[in-house]
C-alpha cells in the first residue's frame, strides 16, 4: 500500500473513483496475458486528461514510485507486470477518436481506443488502418504502439511503427511534449516518434496518437494450400515473394496446430497434411484475381498437395478467423499456454520450424508452431502446466535454445511481442552488450530516476520493491 499522504494526493489528482487500492481491485492488475509472471501493484490510477497524467508522474518522480502504463493488458511479454510495485496507470479513459482527416488520410485518437474500433470507424469512411494484431478486438492502439505490435497484414503493409505519424507524450518529470504530426515528410531533428514506438512504457506516457490511413482496398480473396512437408510450404512463400507478388497475408500452420484448430473451428481440414498456408490478397479486383491465379500456380509447382480458392468472402473470412483462433484453440489443451514469436528471414523459415520440432523433442515438451510466414515471424507455442516446476524448467530451456537458433539463422528474439520481462535476459543476443548500454543511456536521459516501467527491457534494475503501509 501507498503512504497515506501520497494516496491523498493521488485521489485529489484523479478523483477517488479513479483510484484503486483494495486487494481485490489490485489483483486484476497483477498480471497480463503473459503466463507465469505476476506481481501486485500498490495502487491503480485511471487519469482522464493529460494534466492528470502529468500531475501523477510529477508526484511519482519526486517520491521514486514506479509507474507502469497499461492499456488492456493483452501483451505477451510481461510488459505490464508491476514487478517492483508502484502505480499502474490505466490509460483506457483516453478512448476517443478525436478526428478522422479524410484530406490528409490521418486519424488522431487517444491511446485507449480499442484497435478494432479504430478499424471500424475508419472503414466506415472508406479508409484503412492496416495493423491487425491478434488481440485487436481487445487491445488498445496505445498498447499496440508501446509494443510495436504486428499482425497478419504485416507482410504487405508493415507493422504499427509504420503508421504512427505523431504523438503527445509526458515525461516522468511531468513535462508534456509533442513529436511528429500530419506531415508525410518530417526530418526536423531526431525521430522521437519512432523512438517512442516500441519503448514499452519505459520512457514516458503516451496521451495522444496520430496515425496514417490508407484507402480501403477494393476487394480481397483468400487461398489455402496444403503440404505433405514443411520445406515445400516455405519454398512457396519464397517463390511468391521472388515473383514480385506481395500478398496481404501469408499465414503458416504446422500439423499439430491444424489438428487443434480444426477441432476448435470444425473446418474439415485434411489432418494428414504436415502444414498449410493461408494466403490473402487485396486491392483492385483485376489485380487480386491475377495474383491469386499466379499464387495457386506457384503453390502447385512447389509441391502443394491441394490448393483451394475460397469461393466467397464469407468462406475466406472463416478461414482467416480460424487462423486467428489458433491461440484460443491451443489454450484448451493444458492449463498454461506460452506463445512466443521468434523471427527469421523468410528464406530460413523451414529450417526454423525444423529447429523448433527438434528442440521440442529434445526437451520432451509440446510445442505447436504457426505464424506469419510472409515475414518470417513464427509463433512456437508451448502447452504446459506452470504448477509442474520440472516441466517449466524444460520449457524455459527449450525456448532459450529456440531464441539462440533464431539468432543463428539471422533472425531475432521477438518480431512483434516486445521484450518486456519475458525476454529481457535474451536482449543481448540480438543487440550485444554495447547496444544494451546505449539503450540504458537513452532511458536515463528520459527517466533519470528509473520510475518508468522498471524491470522491463533490460535485466532487473535491482530496485527493492517499496511498499509503505498506511
Amino acid at each position: 500500500m501507498l503512504d497515506t499522504e501520497i494516496r491523498k494526493k493521488l485521489s485529489a489528482i484523479v478523483g477517488e473513483k479513479y483510484l484503486l487500492d483494495t486487494p481485490n481491485e489490485l489483483y486484476a492488475y497483477s498480471y497480463d496475458a503473459t503466463p507465469i509472471h505476476q506481481a501486485m501493484p500498490d495502487a491503480v490510477v485511471m487519469p482522464g486528461s493529460v494534466e492528470e497524467v502529468s500531475a501523477v508522474l510529477r508526484l511519482a518522480n519526486v517520491h521514486g514510485i514506479p509507474i507502469i502504463p497499461r492499456g488492456s493488458g493483452t501483451n505477451l511479454a510481461g510488459g505490464t507486470i508491476p514487478v517492483e510495485g508502484g502505480i499502474v496507470m490505466n490509460m483506457n479513459r483516453f478512448n476517443r477518436i478525436y478526428e478522422i482527416d479524410k484530406q490528409n488520410l490521418t486519424a488522431t485518437l487517444g491511446p485507449g481506443v480499442v484497435t478494432a474500433d479504430l478499424h471500424q470507424a475508419v472503414e466506415a469512411e472508406g479508409l484503412f488502418y492496416p495493423p491487425d494484431p491478434g488481440s485487436m478486438r481487445i487491445s488498445t492502439v496505445g498498447g499496440n504502439m508501446a509494443q510495436c505490435a504486428g499482425g497478419m497484414r504485416g507482410l504487405k503493409y508493415g507493422v504499427t511503427k509504420d503508421y504512427i505519424l505523431g504523438l503527445e507524450y509526458v515525461l516522468p518529470s511531468g513535462e508534456v511534449l509533442r513529436c511528429g504530426g500530419k506531415n508525410m515528410k518530417d526530418v526536423a531533428g531526431y525521430d522521437m516518434t519512432r523512438l517512442m514506438v516500441g519503448s514499452e512504457g519505459t520512457l514516458g506516457v503516451i496521451t495522444e496518437i496520430t496515425v496514417k490511413l490508407l484507402p480501403l482496398p477494393e476487394t480481397k480473396r483468400t487461398l489455402v494450400a496444403y503440404y505433405t512437408n514443411l520445406v515445400d510450404a516455405a519454398k512457396t512463400v519464397e517463390t511468391v515473394i521472388a515473383s514480385k507478388i506481395i500478398p496481404a497475408t501469408i499465414e503458416f500452420l504446422d500439423q499439430s496446430t491444424m489438428k487443434v484448430v480444426d477441432d476448435f473451428a470444425k473446418l474439415g481440414l485434411p489432418l494428414e497434411m504436415k502444414s498449410m498456408l493461408l494466403i490473402e490478397q487485396d486491392g483492385p479486383e483485376e489485380l487480386v484475381v491475377r495474383d491469386m491465379e499466379r499464387i495457386a500456380e506457384i503453390a502447385r509447382q512447389q509441391g502443394a498437395a491441394e490448393v483451394k480458392l475460397a469461393q466467397t468472402a464469407e468462406e475466406g473470412a472463416k478461414l482467416l478467423a480460424a487462423r486467428r483462433s489458433a491461440l484460443a484453440a491451443l489454450s484448451r489443451l493444458r492449463p498454461t499456454t506460452i506463445l512466443e514469436d521468434a523471427t527469421v528471414p523468410r528464406s530460413r523459415l523451414a529450417e526454423m520450424v525444423e529447429e523448433v520440432e527438434r528442440i521440442a523433442e529434445k526437451y520432451q515438451v509440446q510445442i505447436c508452431t504457426f505464424g506469419h510466414a510472409g515475414d518470417g515471424n513464427l509463433h512456437p507455442t508451448c502447452m504446459t502446466d506452470e504448477r509442474d516446476k520440472e516441466e517449466i524448467h524444460r520449457v524455459e530451456q527449450a525456448f532459450e535454445e529456440i531464441f539462440h537458433a533464431a539468432i543463428r539463422l539471422g533472425g531475432t528474439i521477438t518480431g512483434e511481442h516486445g521484450v518486456g520481462m519475458a525476454k529481457r535476459n535474451y536482449l543481448d543476443l540480438k543487440v550485444g552488450a554495447g547496444g544494451i548500454e546505449l539503450m540504458k543511456r537513452i532511458k536515463a536521459a528520459f527517466d533519470p530516476n528509473n520510475i518508468m516501467n522498471p524491470g522491463k527491457m533490460f535485466a532487473s534494475s535491482g530496485r527493492r520493491r517499496v511498499v509503505v503501509k498506511r
